[in-house]
Order: C-alpha cells, then sequence, then structure tokens
C-alpha cells in the first residue's frame, strides 16, 4: 500500500504548505516547485500539479511573484515545448493580479515560454489568451496583454494579424491611462514585429493617437518609442511622421516630456541619419543640411537647452556634443554655442556639471579657430565653477581640447587655472589634477614641466589627504617613467632623500611609499647608492609603522639589487626589526627575511 501512496507524497505536501497561514512556508513550497515536478514525472505534473496552480487563491504577492518566475522556466518538467500550453493558464491568472511587479514577472514568464513554442501551438492557445486578456474586464489583465503582442503577431494567419492590430489600436485609446501607458511603453516592440506595409499606416496611426493623449505619464513614454520607430521607418517616413511629433514635444507642457525628448532627440537624429541630402535631391547639402536641421531640430534642441526646468537643461546641456557632431559647424556656431555659453553661467551647478562633462568634445567638432575664440572662455570659466563637480569634468577631459589648439595655446590659457586647481580646497579636484600630470607631462615635453609644474608633485607628498599623498608618489613613478632615470636622479631623487627627515611619520610613510615604487624604474645602481641607504636608516625609526614599512620596502627591492647587497645591508637590517619590541614590525620583518631565503632557493 505505501508503494502505491508514494507518489502522492509530494503534491499532498504542496497542498498542506500552501494552505499554510505562515508565509514563508507558502513560499518555500513554491520554489521549490521544480523538485517536485521531477518527483512526480511529466504527466502527472500536467495533470495535477499545473491544475492546482491555476486553482491556488493565494492573495500573498510575495508567494504569486514567485510563482510567476518559477513557472517561467517550467517547459521541461511539464513534457518540452509540445506541452508548454498548460503553462498559460496559471500565468493567464497572475497577468490580471493587482501587484504590478507579480503581472511584470507573469507577462516575462509568457513571452519566455512563447517564444520556445511550435507556431501551431501559439495560433491555437497562445493568441487566443492575448486576446482575452485584451478583453479583460479589469484593466490589469489589458495592462498584460499590451506586453504579449510582439510574440503573438509573427505566428499569427493574415486575418488574425489584422485582428490584432486592431485590438492594439483600442488599446492605444483605453478608458484607463494605465492601460494606454503600457500600450506606449511596447508600441516599439510590437511595431518591429509588423510588416513594413502596415507599419506606415497601422502603427503610426496608434503612435500618434499617444502622442496626443491628455495624460502626460502616456506622452512621455510615446517619446520613448521615437527613436524605435524611426529606427524601423524609412528616413524620409521618418522625417515625415516622426519629427513634427519630437518638435511638438520639444513645446509640451509638462517638463517630464520635455526631459524625455532632450534625452531622446540625438537618437532620433541618428536614426534619419547625418546625409539629409538625399531626401532633398535637388537642393545643395549646406542648404539641405540647413533647412533640415536649421528649421527644425535646432531650435527644438535650442528651446530646451533654454527651458525654465533644471531637469530639461540638464539633459539637454549633457547630449550638446552629439548634437553638434551631427550639424555642420556654422549651424552649431550660430545657433548652439550661444546656449552653451548661456549654460556655462546657469544657476544650477547640476547643469553645468552636465555641459563640463561634455563641453571638451565640442572642440574637434567646432575646429582651431573657433575652439580658441568661443570654446575656451567658456572652459576658463567652468575651471574656475565654485561647484568641484564642475571643475573636476573639465580636468578630466584636456586632452580632448590639447589635439585641437596645441600645447603652446593650452598651456598660455589653462595651465593658470590647473595649477590653481592643483591647490584646490577640495581633495577630490586635487587628486584629478594629479592623475592627469602624467598625460600634461607628455604634451607639455621636460622643459614646460620642469618651470611649471614639478614643485607641484613634490608638494602633493605631504598634502593632508592619504588620498592625494598615495597617488603623488604614483605620480613621481609616472613621471620617471614618462621622462628616464636621469631626469628622475636630477629632479626628484634629492628632494625624495630630503623628505626621509620629515618630522611629521606619516609623511615619512608616503616617502617610503614613493622609493618602493621608484626603486623599479630608477635601477639596481641608483637604488644601491641613493635609495636603500636612507630606508635602511629608517629602520631605527621609533615610530613601528614606520618600520613595518621598512620592512615592507625592503622586501619589495629584494628582486632589484644584486644578492650580495641583499646580505650586506638588507638581511641585517631585517633581522634587527625581527627582534623588535612591536608585534607587526616582527611579523613584516619575517615575511621579508622568509622572502630572502625563497629568492636564494630559486635562485
Amino acid at each position: 500500500m505505501a508503494m502505491v501512496d508514494e507518489p502522492l507524497y509530494p503534491i499532498a505536501v504542496l497542498i498542506d504548505e500552501l494552505k499554510n497561514d505562515d508565509i514563508q512556508l507558502r513560499l518555500n513550497s513554491i520554489r521549490r516547485l521544480s523538485t517536485i515536478a521531477r518527483a512526480l514525472g511529466e504527466e502527472r505534473t500536467r495533470k495535477e500539479l499545473i491544475p492546482f496552480l491555476s486553482e491556488n487563491n493565494d492573495d500573498d504577492d510575495e508567494v504569486l511573484l514567485a510563482m510567476a518566475e518559477e513557472l517561467g522556466v517550467f517547459i521541461p518538467y511539464v513534457g518540452g515545448v509540445e506541452h508548454a500550453h498548460v503553462l498559460l493558464p496559471p500565468l493567464e491568472t497572475l497577468c490580471t493580479v493587482e501587484e504590478t511587479c507579480v503581472r511584470d514577472k507573469a507577462v516575462e514568464s509568457l513571452c519566455r515560454i512563447g517564444s520556445q513554442m511550435r507556431e501551431s501551438d501559439l495560433v491555437d492557445w497562445f493568441i487566443p489568451l492575448v486576446k482575452r486578456l485584451a478583453a479583460g474586464e479589469w484593466f490589469t489583465a489589458r495592462v498584460s496583454s499590451c506586453g504579449l503582442f510582439h510574440i503573438a503577431y509573427p505566428s499569427a494567419l493574415d486575418t488574425i494579424k489584422a485582428e490584432l492590430r486592431s485590438i492594439y489600436s483600442q488599446l492605444c485609446q483605453d478608458d484607463m491611462p494605465m492601460v494606454r501607458r503600457a500600450a506606449a511603453t511596447n508600441l516599439g516592440k510590437f511595431a518591429a514585429t509588423v510588416e513594413a506595409a502596415h507599419l506606415k499606416t497601422g502603427i503610426m496611426s496608434m503612435f500618434e493617437d499617444l502622442t496626443q493623449d491628455d495624460q502626460d505619464s502616456v506622452r512621455l513614454l510615446a517619446v520613448e518609442s521615437c527613436a524605435a520607430l524611426g529606427k524601423l521607418l524609412e528616413p524620409q517616413d521618418c522625417i515625415a511622421h516622426v519629427l513634427p511629433v519630437i518638435v511638438n514635444f520639444s513645446q509640451d507642457k509638462s517638463w517630464r516630456v520635455r526631459y524625455m525628448v532632450a534625452n531622446q532627440l540625438y537618437e532620433l537624429c541618428e536614426a534619419v541619419g547625418p546625409e539629409p541630402t538625399k531626401y532633398f535631391p535637388n537642393l545643395r547639402r549646406s542648404h539641405c543640411h540647413i533647412i533640415f536641421y536649421g528649421t527644425d531640430l535646432v531650435p527644438a534642441y535650442v528651446r530646451l537647452l533654454r527651458d525654465n526646468e533644471a531637469e530639461v537643461r540638464i539633459a539637454a546641456a549633457g547630449k550638446v556634443t552629439k548634437f553638434c557632431r551631427i550639424l555642420n559647424p556654422e549651424l552649431a556656431v550660430q545657433h548652439i554655442l550661444p546656449c552653451v555659453k548661456e549654460l556655462s553661467s546657469d544657476s544650477s551647478q547640476h547643469v553645468r556639471s552636465a555641459l563640463a562633462s561634455v563641453i571638451m568634445g565640442m572642440a574637434p567638432v567646432l575646429g582651431k579657430d573657433a575652439t580658441i575664440e568661443q570654446l575656451l572662455p567658456i572652459f576658463l570659466s567652468l575651471l574656475k565653477d565654485e561647484f568641484p563637480d564642475v571643475r573636476l569634468n573639465i580636468i578630466s577631459k584636456l586632452d580632448q581640447v590639447n589635439q585641437v589648439i596645441g600645447i603652446d595655446l593650452l598651456s598660455q590659457s589653462l595651465l593658470p587655472a590647473i595649477v590653481e586647481l592643483a591647490e584646490d580646497r577640495h581633495w577630490r579636484v586635487r587628486l584629478a589634477i594629479i592623475e592627469y600630470i602624467p598625460l600634461l607631462a607628455s604634451q607639455l615635453g621636460v622643459g614646460f614641466f620642469d618651470d611649471k609644474l614639478g614643485s607641484l608633485c613634490m608638494q602633493w607628498l605631504q598634502d593632508k589627504v592619504y588620498s592625494i599623498r598615495d597617488a603623488a608618489a604614483n605620480n613621481l613613478k609616472r613621471l620617471a617613467e614618462e621622462f628616464g632615470p636621469d631626469w628622475a636622479m636630477q629632479h626628484i631623487i634629492p628632494q625624495v632623500l630630503e623628505m626621509f627627515n620629515n618630522p611629521h611619520y606619516l609623511y615619512r610613510m608616503t616617502i617610503l611609499r614613493a622609493t618602493s615604487l621608484l626603486a623599479p624604474v630608477m635601477g639596481a645602481e641608483i637604488t644601491c647608492s641613493k635609495l636603500l641607504p636612507p630606508v635602511v636608516n629608517a629602520a631605527k625609526d621609533r615610530v613601528p609603522n614606520i618600520k613595518f614599512n621598512v620592512a615592507k620596502v625592503l622586501q619589495s627591492l629584494i628582486p632589484i639589487v644584486d644578492q650580495s647587497v641583499v646580505e650586506k645591508s638588507i638581511r641585517p637590517a631585517l633581522v634587527e626589526l625581527s627582534e623588535d619590541p612591536d608585534v607587526d614590525v616582527r611579523f613584516f620583518a619575517n615575511e621579508a627575511l622568509h622572502a630572502i631565503d625563497n629568492a636564494m632557493i630559486s635562485g
């Protein structure tokens, strides 16, 4: 008897647990569905487990969400794709619940199952499900249906396709804003599956309905569809149908819609392409460019750059370089640059920061003359901005300007501001300057660097902030690599050696760090004659932190110097440190001594 009852055990336990008052127990049971399905076998899973789940009336969202997720990967447990349709009923029920995240997960699982189903099964089972949801009395079912059309449509017969397009059109005009929002969100995915012949008529008609919706939440989702539709349409159709919508949206009464336009405008231009000439064959390229961009897109973009809402200006300012790349330089200088000047002194620091992060990229677009006359003054004003993020964004992109105007002009106009920022009160600004120094050094050359920036590099080693001191030590190494050991021997090493006697132990630790970084660049000879003696002397320092750092530095020097130097200078110093009263000093000294022994064995 026990053998007969045993197969019933998993489903009986599941039923008991799913009726339990403890949510966690119900949740654990749902998460074990795959295990239970394996125990039941494919046939009993189809005939017993799935119907039970369809009838399950749990009202806890967490349990329902877990069920929606589990069912999405359940095809192998019901016997493969030929039986995938049995999973649709429980997911259809989940598509109608009130909680959004449950519905979204159910739709996601239905899409995953639908994409694996056979065409005949899609026609027999999936498309009727989509129709039922779309005709649902409660708005939640209609919202869910919008996300399924792109799976159902490609497999449908022509008559059914026409019906599906009609249903979607009705959803775009639904009484409930939530349904129209879902229709707007999924329009791009649905449009990608629709035949080109119906794209210009049916889909564009739905798009126009959504763009004229009285709810701004629907209109802003329609904006998101603009670029997706623009890529599906022929460029001339994009100009005729989508461009006027974008231009109108740039004047929308809702700032959220205008914000979305500012974000999407460049993508729309990409869809049309940078060469509108071919759509106006009777016009010269320059005239055509001005008619297409100058009369429509540029005024729309200028409106966004001068918008009343800071959020819209931030989005528009962040796209200014990309937008200028698709314009000819004359249009950019005439229309966009005046706005850029205004934005550089905008009342919102976030607008200025967004502008600073991209404005350097305008230099290659505008060319040398326009950069020198128009952009350099803007760069300088942003470099002196009171908000540190603005200054940081300018500093990090200086190399783009150097490629256009050359180092001489860059050094004359911007270097004084850079030197001033090297002592900025915000440590992140100082850090950005340090990280830019090696690149600047390679561009300026040795002579100019020594005159203007050399002293700064040593000054940073005594900064109050650890990150600055550490970056300064790394900076010395990179400069030594750039200008060579001879230059470093003349300009860096003497000053580093002087600082070994600094009264502040934190600065002495920084010098030890700089020494370990410089040694591999300087080579064995200079390391033995100049760098090793002060490090060995530092082993007698009274501060334990210095002494265990000495042990670490000596360990890093072992591969660089000869074995005779290790035995004569490094080992005795480490032996002495290994007997230090401080436990950390002894630990690192012994680590270094083991490294010496290992080097001897491997050597």
